[in-house]
């Protein structure tokens, strides 16, 4: 014959008593999973998928807030670079403005110096011209009193007058004595 399983109600009741002594009743179990089963399935559907969301939403604002962080810094790096280059172009402008302002400076020295220099120059001439003149005015007095003295000498040795012509004569002869004199 098969086993034929018995249920033993014996051992029924011993685990009836047992629950009992737990205080845990097979309905109210059953009842109590059922429950649980249908508040995590509510709580699921109601909270859970919200609260997913809601995070999901929070971890992709921040990853928006890290690529904008990221954008400003690249910005802020090329825009750093940028004020590097328009400073060091800035500078690379006043220095060729200094040099250029020197070369203007030596040009207006140069210039003003050979302005000087020119003055000088003609000053000299004035100078030497003017000395030319009083040389020239001298010597011409020097010949007028130098002709008086002729005369008055040549009156006295030949003991008379000569003319007008004949003065004038006697004083180009003995200049151009003196002239070939002082010229050798």
């Amino acid at each position: 014959m098969p086993p034929v399983l018995h249920w033993d109600r014996g051992a029924a009741e011993a685990e009836s008593k047992i629950m009992d002594a737990l205080g845990i009743n097979l309905s109210g179990l059953l009842t109590q999973l059922v429950s649980f089963t249908l508040l995590f399935v509510l709580l699921y559907a109601v909270l859970y998928k919200p609260i997913l969301r809601m995070l999901d939403q929070r971890a992709e604002k921040i990853k928006e807030s890290l690529e904008t962080a990221e954008r400003a810094r690249d910005d802020a790096a090329r825009s750093s670079e940028a004020v590097e280059a328009q400073f060091t172009e800035a500078r690379a402008e006043s220095q060729a403005m200094i040099v250029q302002a020197r070369e203007v400076a030596d040009r207006f020295r140069e210039e003003e110096l050979g302005k000087a220099r020119a003055e000088i120059a003609a000053e000299r001439e004035r100078a030497e011209a003017s000395i030319q003149r009083e040389r020239d005015s001298a010597i011409e007095e020097l010949r007028s009193e130098f002709a008086g003295l002729a005369i008055t000498a040549a009156e006295k040795v030949i003991h008379r007058s000569l003319d007008g012509d004949s003065h004038r004569e006697l004083i180009e002869q003995v200049l151009e004595e003196g002239s070939k004199i002082s010229g050798k």
